[in-house]
């Protein structure tokens, strides 16, 4: 062995063992990944730092303790009962302050059923304060516990955002060990039946699983420092699977058929590694642009998905173009190892006929290329069409996890007619001069903003310190402390508003709601010229969201764009080769967006992913994170095949030939590889996570669509029209730093 082999197995060696040392942090990862939704610089954001540096309002971060099958609260069995939770919830470390009937004597505690609630507010000294949580669950148990003696149907269950986002993170890790269950095996027999042999079929998958594990562990190093989502759980798994498989995939073929050609096993490896490896560089180099394009998007949850795919993609390059062509260096001949019955060893004559299949559909291609584009293109473009019709919005309906216990409290609220207390707008109100404690001006001016507030028919209830109080403002000395700061900043100039929506306001409604208040303004609302007011809750945030993402997604289509573009060129340096592979790409996501469109906003077919009559829109960040990691995906076909029909020029074949030389060539690998990325993004559709689904279906019908229709046909009969024009300026000059797959 030469020392650049010895040298690229030093290498390999290193590699391997930083990866194995990760692995073991990877089991901890999903603990430092957050549920919350972060979106940083929002309106919404800066109500809840307000709130905390400002107000120094002990509910800030609030739960709801949903207490059901005690006597009414205003009754005096009910007030006993509340007394024993209360207590008992205040002598739990984190529990900064509780809200009861007992406290507030305010109708808003009274249910429709006689049930009540209680609000908890929430400081944690250590760690996010969703870790709170659990601890809340057992003391919510040992009270009920404690008081089913006298009140034996008592039940206590948490609800609100943290718990919620507690059940979310539940039911995504569940997701992700359903999804790896159902994808292993079925991956393990796609690449048995690729292959025909156990050893080279084990290789992909333990790329795969090397390179989530990886990413979740370094996923985790990051969470120390950065707010990432629990979505890098789904993600990782999904793209680990897909990309570590779809990259080896390609090295142990290209291993495999040159071996079968080449006596000398030295000679394979490093065929294989130069050739496949480039153009694995260029593959990932383009799924990497998209994921560092989600980068600049300030929503917590997208530079998530952003960092796990590019930490994935580049794990699984890297594993792919080190420790595999060093372990095939290694195994040689006996890649083929426990062969099955009905595959005979790959020799030369047999990997030539694997592809005549393929090249006698290439010589058609090449023979009718106007009729292809004709019959392939005309669906994808109707497809691509109802794309011009989606709707992010917030999906309708109940798609968070039933059998959560949050979920069920929050639906016992909606029974209760007390759904609001969730979904409360936190409205800061600010005046330019007055203080609103110590002056009449001050004072009225937020009356009257309640008022005005109340007014409107989506609004239930206002609670302020004016509500509070009774509307005077001399019994602000008798209102307790802790609820004078919540409501009343320390300097007296800004106000604290909550205002809660009906239970049949929906979320869509609740974000239209905030967006009329914003447009509305403090100065009408208040009579007060220059005073300005915030929105801040759950509904303001997912308003912030849409806003940021709609505004967002042409910039991150145009960096996507422009990045793969180059680094086409840069691989290629063909100009019509790389935009007809950008323009290849917009087809293959508008195809996919529209079917998305089709099944899970119309509905049509929806019922197979148990969503009963669809949902009416589509998450907002599915359109933006899908369009980023379905255009690299879908490059990889575009340049494994392309690779080839580039290598065939160059030794010595016309466009005519060279085009069905190349198909013969990759076909067989691309549908292999769509086929097992198919498998791992449609596992992902079963779980309860309904944006995951959403995700995973979007992606496995883009790859679907993308290595049939449109690299099978639409793609070869372009090269075929364009002749010579697909090289142009340099692509069959230089061969020797061209990629080969």
């Amino acid at each position: 062995m030469n020392l650049v082999g010895v040298r690229r197995f030093w290498l390999a060696g290193v590699v391997l063992v930083a990866i194995l040392a990760l692995v073991p942090f990877s089991f901890h990862s999903e603990r430092h990944l957050e549920t919350a939704t972060r979106v940083e610089g929002s309106e919404a954001e800066v109500v809840t730092q307000e709130l905390t540096t400002r107000f120094h309002s002990p509910f800030v971060d609030q739960v709801v303790l949903v207490i059901k099958g005690i006597p009414p609260a205003d009754s005096e069995g009910g007030e006993q009962a509340l007394s024993t939770v209360v207590a008992g919830l205040k002598d739990e470390p984190g529990v900064a302050g509780v809200v009861s009937h007992l406290e507030l004597r305010d109708p808003i505690f009274l249910g429709k059923d006689g049930n009540t609630f209680v609000l908890i507010g929430l400081a944690s000294t250590e760690g996010p304060v969703e870790a709170l949580v659990p601890k809340l669950h057992e003391r919510a148990t040992a009270l009920e516990d404690q008081l089913r003696g006298r009140y034996p149907a008592v039940k206590l269950e948490l609800t609100g955002e943290l718990p919620l986002n507690f059940d979310i993170r539940k039911a995504s890790a569940s997701d992700v060990h359903r999804g790896e269950s159902l994808v292993i095996p079925a991956t393990l027999a796609l690449l048995l039946l690729a292959f025909g042999s156990v050893v080279a079929a084990l290789i992909p998958l333990a790329v795969g699983q090397l390179a989530i594990a990886a990413t979740l562990a370094i996923a985790g190093f990051f969470a120390a420092r950065l707010h990432l989502s629990i979505l890098v759980q789904n993600l990782a798994t999904m793209l680990g699977l897909g990309l570590g498989i779809d990259y080896t995939l390609l090295m142990v073929s290209r291993f495999r058929e040159t071996i079968a050609v080449e006596d000398s096993v030295p000679n394979a490896w490093v065929i294989a590694s130069k050739q496949a490896g480039r153009t694995l560089l260029i593959s990932a180099s383009t799924v990497a642009i998209g994921f560092l394009a989600l980068l600049t998007v300030p929503i917590s949850e997208i530079r998530s998905i952003g960092v796990a795919g590019f930490l994935v993609a580049g794990i699984s390059v890297l594993l792919a173009n080190t420790v595999v062509p060093a372990l095939l260096a290694l195994l040689g001949p006996r890649i083929d190892a426990g062969r099955l019955p009905f595959t005979p060893r790959l020799d030369a004559q047999r990997a030539e006929r694997a592809g005549v299949r393929w090249r006698q559909w290439g010589k058609v291609i090449v023979a009718h290329p106007w009729l292809a584009i004709l019959l392939a293109g005309a669906p994808l473009l109707l497809l691509g069409w109802q794309a011009t019709k989606i709707d992010t919005s917030l999906p309708k309906g109940d798609w968070l996890p039933s059998a959560a216990e949050s979920v069920q409290a929050l639906h016992d609220l909606e029974r209760m007619d007390r759904a609001g207390v969730v979904y409360s707008l936190r409205v800061i109100v600010e005046l330019p001069s007055d203080s609103i404690a110590q002056t009449d001006a001050g004072w009225s001016s937020i009356d009257r903003m309640t008022k005005q507030l109340e007014s409107d028919p989506r609004c239930d209830r206002v609670i302020s310190i004016t509500t509070i109080a009774a509307g005077d403002r001399s019994t602000l000395t008798e209102i307790p402390r802790e609820t004078r700061r919540t409501f009343l900043s320390s300097d007296g100039r800004a106000a604290f508003l909550e205002v809660l929506p009906k239970t049949s306001v929906s979320l869509r409604e609740q974000v239209n709601w905030v967006r009329e208040i914003r447009k509305i303004g403090a100065p009408s609302l208040t009579g007060v010229p220059g005073a300005t007011l915030r929105i801040g809750g759950i509904p303001a945030l997912n308003g912030d969201y849409q806003t940021i993402i709609s505004n967002r997604f042409t910039s991150v289509m145009v960096l996507v764009v422009i990045g793969t573009l180059v680094a086409l060129l840069a691989g290629f340096r063909s100009l019509f080769a790389a935009v007809k592979a950008i323009l290849l790409n917009l087809l293959s996501v508008a195809a996919s967006f529209g079917a998305l469109v089709l099944v899970f906003q119309y509905g049509h077919g929806a019922s197979l992913f148990h969503i009963p009559g669809g949902t009416g829109s589509i998450f907002p960040l599915v359109p933006i994170v899908t369009f980023a990691i379905v255009f690299g995906l879908s490059m990889d076909y575009e340049v494994f095949l392309v690779a080839r029909v580039l290598e065939a020029r160059r030794s010595g074949l016309n466009e005519i030939d060279a085009i069905p030389e190349g198909m013969a060539k990759t076909a067989g690998l691309i549908t292999s590889a769509a086929a097992i990325m198919i498998v791992v993004f449609a596992a992902f559709t079963f779980g309860e996570f309904l944006v995951v689904k959403m995700i995973g279906f979007t992606l496995a019908i883009a790859v679907l669509i993308d290595a049939t229709l449109v690299r099978m046909v639409i793609g070869p009969a372009l090269l075929r029209i364009a002749g010579d024009w697909n090289w142009w300026p340099g692509g069959l000059a230089k061969a020797s730093k061209t990629p080969h797959a």
